[in-house]
């Protein structure tokens, strides 16, 4: 609990301002937010903020930014700056989410995404969301929960921003279809047999975003897809024969949304999450940014083609577990983490991926979701199978 003194203070700091949430400071979108708060002063403040393991750039943003709290998930060895509240510890991040915030930006990676979600709705603050596995696990409860709350859920990721977008961002428009656009990933041209021999490295090479190793092993397994196939579902209140996917080399344009017309807006611009993230934050208004205009012609063209499903079995091993539904999307995830986890340690190769997620949905029994506790139960089913098969 914060005191009446901070209170006072706080409120004196950021008056007319955002006062934002941080739930992830150190990984790559956490601080692609602080540089947006960085260039926009007068518009946005920290409320508080919650890192990982990265103790010296958390120490950083902590004098920087002068939050009322900050957590980690180890208390650094240094004396932190006076005036901030710290927790630390492997859940400490919920003592960040915080009602002094307006906004609560979840950017953590992978499962725990979804403890934020749930704890940011519980205390009735507005989300915007760049963990996109928290609705792909368990968009069955949060979805109903954030109408029921009445706050704003915002996407961060720049496929389901540019449909936000094109949707006047309103998650209730009516369309005929959406049309996810995926650039491929670092392994797109690769043929089957040399995926067998694929290094954590190699799958690290995106040829156009700058994104953390989690997302970008699984934007090259394809995976990252399926899960924003099953997270437009949930988002958009609509079914899996309105969700089309297409191969978009160029990453200009970041999706589209045909109407019943026959007509399609897409949202374009050059591969970056400041645009998504300061939108975000600041929607309707749009704020001046640093991405650089689309130049057309320097361009020449943008191609399209269908995603190779064989070679990227991954893609439809999402899909299918999101028509499946109940536990199944948490059981994706868990496997996900786990596997991909081993692949950066060595310990397994890309292929095994798909045999590990695989492994686990086909192990599992099935089940609804009653509550939280059980999607954190099957992720946790998930994870130990995984380990378990490759003898962890």
């Amino acid at each position: 609990m914060l005191s009446a003194v901070k209170k006072k203070t706080y409120l004196k700091r950021v008056y007319f301002m955002k006062k934002i949430a941080l739930i992830g400071s150190t990984g790559s979108i956490g601080k692609q937010v602080l540089n947006v708060v960085r260039n926009n002063p007068d518009k946005f403040s920290v409320a508080s903020l919650a890192a990982g393991n990265n103790l010296t750039l958390f120490t950083e943003q902590v004098k920087e930014f002068k939050p009322l709290v900050a957590t980690a998930i180890k208390c650094p060895n240094e004396k932190l700056p006076d005036g901030t509240e710290y927790c630390f510890g492997e859940t400490a991040f919920k003592d960040a989410i915080i009602s002094e915030a307006d906004v609560v930006v979840v950017a953590l990676v992978g499962f725990s995404g979804i403890i934020a979600v749930k704890e940011a709705i519980d205390k009735g603050l507005n989300i915007a969301l760049a963990n996109k596995e928290s609705i792909v696990a368990g968009g069955e409860l949060i979805m109903p929960a954030v109408k029921k709350s009445g706050i704003t859920l915002a996407p961060i990721d720049s496929e389901h921003s540019a449909v936000w977008q094109a949707l006047g961002f309103n998650f209730d428009t009516p369309f005929k279809k959406i049309i996810l656009t995926a650039s491929g990933g670092a392994l797109r041209d690769y043929d089957a047999e040399r995926l067998k021999t694929v290094t954590f490295k190699e799958a690290l090479s995106h040829p156009n975003w700058n994104m953390g190793s989690k997302i970008t092993v699984d934007c090259a397994t394809l995976i990252n897809k399926g899960l924003e196939v099953i997270e437009a579902k949930w988002l958009y209140n609509t079914s899996f024969d309105k969700i089309d996917v297409v191969i978009h080399r160029e990453s200009i344009i970041h999706s589209m949304v045909e109407f019943n017309d026959n007509a399609i807006i897409a949202q374009l611009g050059y591969p970056s999450m400041e645009t998504p993230i300061s939108l975000a934050l600041s929607y309707p208004e749009r704020l001046k940014g640093d991405v650089e205009s689309v130049d057309f012609v320097s361009l020449k063209k943008l191609s399209f083609e269908a995603p190779d499903v064989k070679r990227f079995p991954c893609f439809s091993l999402a899909v299918e577990a999101g028509k499946k539904g109940g536990l199944y999307p948490a059981v994706l995830i868990g496997a996900d983490d786990a596997a991909v986890k081993l692949f950066s340690e060595g310990k397994i190769g890309y292929c095994d991926i798909y045999t590990a997620i695989s492994g686990a949905l086909d192990k599992f029994s099935g089940g609804k979701i009653n509550s939280f506790d059980d999607i954190t139960e099957a992720a946790e089913f998930a994870r130990r199978y995984v380990e378990s098969k490759f003898g962890v």
